[in-house]
Formats: structure tokens, C-alpha cells, sequence
């Protein structure tokens, strides 16, 4: 059962450890984006934004892993979630991997409740 529980969050970890290496291997090819994304992403790459993203990535990615960091993790990580389906939705115009991400962050955070209960008390 414990393992059932952690799929979503070694999932979640695999998407983050994956896309936030590509950032820096380039072994998925990306497709060049056109007005308002397209612009938008430049700037994120001009002016550095998303290197520190992908950083943060890969860092909670790995964090996920370990059981004794993963609720820290997945606070961490929520945020780049919501920013990644938002820009799919208002920006792109093109719902994609971000609302996966977003479900997954939301029923491994949903898992780990109790770690949070300290929070919101």
C-alpha cells in the first residue's frame, strides 16, 4: 500500500528530473514557439529566470526521492506546477502536461496531509 501511495510522487519526480535535465543535455527536441509564448519564453531565457527554474527542478526532483525530504519538496515544487499549466492555459492556449503535474502535486500532497497539518494550524 506504501508503494501505492508514492507512485504519484516518483512520477512527479521522473517529469521534474527529466525535463529539468533536458534544460541543460538537449536531448529532447523542443519546438520554437511563435507571439505571445514564444516571446514569453525568451525572455525567460534571456534573462536567466528559467535556469534558476530548472534548478529548482532538478533539485526537488531529487528531494522527492528521499522519503525524509519529500513534503518539503512537493511545497517547493507546487508553485512551478501552477506557473506551467497556467502559461499552458493563458499564454499558449494549449493545455498540456500541466495539468498532470498539477494532479499529481495535488494527490501526493493529499498523501502526505498529515506533514502539513502544522501549517495550516
Amino acid at each position: 500500500m506504501k508503494l501505492l501511495t508514492n507512485i504519484p510522487v516518483y512520477f512527479l519526480s521522473l517529469i521534474y528530473l527529466v525535463f529539468g535535465s533536458n534544460y541543460f543535455l538537449h536531448f529532447i527536441p523542443m519546438q520554437s514557439m511563435s507571439g505571445d509564448a514564444g516571446t514569453f519564453i525568451g525572455l525567460l531565457f534571456t534573462t536567466k529566470f528559467l535556469l534558476f527554474v530548472k534548478i529548482v527542478e532538478l533539485a526537488c526532483g531529487v528531494l522527492m526521492i528521499i522519503p525524509k525530504t519529500r513534503a518539503l519538496a512537493l511545497l517547493l515544487i507546487a508553485p512551478i506546477s501552477v506557473n506551467i499549466l497556467l502559461f499552458e492555459l493563458l499564454i499558449a492556449h494549449q493545455p498540456g502536461i500541466g495539468i498532470l503535474l498539477v494532479l499529481l502535486n495535488a494527490v501526493a500532497i493529499y498523501v502526505k496531509r498529515t506533514n502539513y497539518m502544522g501549517i495550516i494550524q
